[in-house]
């Protein structure tokens, strides 16, 4: 896999290259510069097998020359070795679910892929310094993943009092190699301290940084494979529309990537809490960033999504090719009570909040009082009436369970790992939103 940056201003970099690097050196995210896409026959010889048999093959073909015989099969197999399972709700409705990794949550997918990547290829002789920016699942999925592993440190940015107390424990408690820094502002202020550290020559050069954050390629690249599996899984072997809980939109990305490489896949749904700014674009053409906004599914708080630029990217600018593939639904968060109560009445299915915003991408747009600001432009009508519906379910409900139990009226049992975060002691470290306070604590 060759990888180029977005902003199209620095060299050309093998896919290790741009694992180790994180950040582009122009300050772009690394991409791949082409995506074979593979037949027809292809996909339909991997129908049927399991889903690390789909991963290994998708590995392979995208970056294999990269490693000797047997390496990839054996970083895959180890870093994926939890289920993925496929839950029929309805003929034509289904939910995938991706929290059955460790940290009950589908950020394990990238974090362990990409720890095991990193310690593949860093062959340096200074620690490696994994810098991860969290609203909530991926600092404990990355904190967990490089745990323990020799020659790296973990420093979590996250916004401290804007996570939740599962999610908080799962990446505190540890010590060790792993660091957690509460930053005294919103995830977007994280975000924007991780980049700006990456763009820090004083910094960089005292110490060796990377990233864990969608920002890093060996994130999303993992997470293609779960889309290319359930849509193989599809009934009368249809393409699928998949309805993603966007924030960041790494997510949704590694879909796109996906799609692009002729997995069978029909168009993606963008479903959103109010913090908006992509679903706006999708309407308005205009790109226009706003400060987040805090709501009941804490990972998706994002003003400022990164991954809008690899979006971009990957449809050259070209929006009305974007509006093709994907469209965009916003919710509130009553609107999220009322999707956990109703997934629970009518399918006896236990959802937390992010899975309950991507049921909610599932159904079919409305205008509402949140598109008024979108001159009454609706999103284009995404989910194809003969396309199945698969939503993705990315965190157990365990880990929200002060929105969950209220919502269906009775009380969710926590998974032993989970009580036992809760019981250790925690180490936190507290710093400005300043990058000055960063670079003194790195």
């Amino acid at each position: 896999m060759i990888c180029v940056s977005t902003r199209g201003k620095s060299p050309a970099v093998p896919f290790r290259d741009a694992v180790l690097a994180g950040l582009a050196p122009d300050g772009g995210l690394y991409v791949s510069a082409t995506l074979e896409r593979r037949s027809e026959e292809w996909w339909n010889a991997l129908r049927g097998r399991s889903f690390q048999d789909v991963a290994v093959a998708m590995a392979q073909a995208l970056i294999g020359d990269e490693f000797a015989p047997g390496e990839l099969t054996a970083l895959v197999t180890s870093a994926l070795d939890f289920p993925i399972p496929i839950i029929h709700l309805e003929d034509r409705l289904q939910v995938v679910e991706l929290f059955h990794g460790p940290t009950f949550a589908f950020k394990d997918f990238g974090a362990r892929m990409l720890a095991r990547f990193m310690s593949h290829v860093h062959a340096g002789a200074e620690p490696l310094t994994v810098l991860v920016a969290t609203s909530g699942d991926t600092g404990s999925a990355v904190a967990h993943a490089f745990f323990g592993v020799p020659g790296t440190r973990v420093v979590v940015l996250y916004p401290e009092g804007q996570v939740s107390a599962v999610q908080e424990a799962q990446f505190t408690t540890l010590g060790g190699n792993v660091s957690a820094v509460a930053v005294a502002g919103t995830f977007d202020d994280c975000q924007r301290l991780a980049k700006e550290a990456f763009a820090n020559e004083t910094l960089k050069a005292r110490v060796t940084l990377t990233s864990a954050n969608s920002i890093s390629l060996g994130r999303l690249v993992p997470q293609m494979f779960y889309y290319a599996y359930a849509a193989l899984q599809a009934d009368r072997r249809q393409p699928i529309t998949v309805s993603v809980p966007s924030g960041n939109f790494g997510n949704l990305v590694a879909g796109v990537m996906a799609w692009k490489m002729g997995a069978p896949l029909a168009s993606f749904v963008a479903a959103t809490t109010v913090n908006d700014t992509v679903p706006r674009y999708l309407d308005s053409g205009r790109f226009e960033p706003r400060p987040s906004v805090a709501t009941l599914a804490n990972a998706m708080d994002v003003g400022n999504p990164s991954n809008f630029e690899r979006l971009q990217w990957l449809f050259d600018g070209d929006r009305a090719a974007m509006r093709g593939a994907i469209s965009s639904s916003v919710h509130t968060d009553d609107d999220v009570r009322r999707a956990i109560g109703e997934l629970h009445r009518r399918y006896g299915y236990v959802a937390d909040p992010h899975t309950a915003i991507a049921y909610l991408g599932t159904q079919a747009p409305k205008p509402s009082r949140l598109r008024q600001g979108y001159g009454g432009q609706a999103s284009p009508p995404a989910p194809k009436p003969s396309s199945p519906l698969v939503f993705l379910s990315t965190a157990h409900p365990a880990k929200f369970r002060e929105v969950v139990e209220p919502a269906i009226g009775k009380t969710v049992q926590l998974p032993d790992a989970l009580a036992a975060a809760l019981e250790r002691p925690r180490f936190v470290e507290r710093i400005g939103a300043t990058l000055g306070e960063l670079s003194k604590l790195l």
